[in-house]
């Protein structure tokens, strides 16, 4: 019997687990498309307070200083297959916006969040956090996950 590689036995496991993160993605886009279908009035729409993404003072502090005299460049969030929790966080600077995307701004800083990826972080927390193995723009709070990995660039989304 030849012992089989590391990855070939890998393999099932990762095809069934990238195959249910992209169910997950896809029933969370229907989702959104019939509930937008289904607001007819702005009284049925949700609190905009509770769905705005959130910026720290620290992550503001943060864009500030990264942002030329010349030149204003905004904080793009958006939302990924992958991580060891099924999603993972990707920050970017961003100097544009799509015509997807939704504009939160707090004191002059833009954060950038495409529509797919508004539907996992509505109601979240943006932080900018300085540790000894890292600064980074991380989530800090997510109403829409469950669970995550402890460095807080990865999540699992409610059912």
């Amino acid at each position: 019997m030849v012992p089989r590689l590391l990855s070939q036995r890998l393999a099932p496991y990762l095809a069934a687990r990238i195959r249910e993160n992209q169910r997950l993605l896809s029933s969370s886009v229907s989702a959104l498309q019939e509930a937008s279908s289904l607001l007819t009035s702005p009284a049925q729409s949700p609190s905009p307070h509770t769905d705005t993404i959130h910026m720290t003072d620290n992550c503001i502090r943060r864009m500030k200083e990264l942002q030329e005299p010349m030149e204003e460049k905004m904080l793009r969030l958006s939302v990924e297959t992958g991580g060891c929790s099924g999603f993972q966080y990707v920050f970017n600077l961003d100097d544009q916006t799509n015509p997807d995307d939704r504009v939160c701004e707090k004191e002059g800083v833009k954060l950038v969040v495409d529509n797919i990826s508004y539907d996992f972080v509505k109601g979240a927390t943006v932080d900018y956090v300085e540790e000894l193995i890292r600064c980074a723009f991380v989530v800090t709070t997510n109403p829409s996950a469950v669970g995550g990995c402890s460095c807080k660039s990865s999540f699992m989304v409610k059912q």
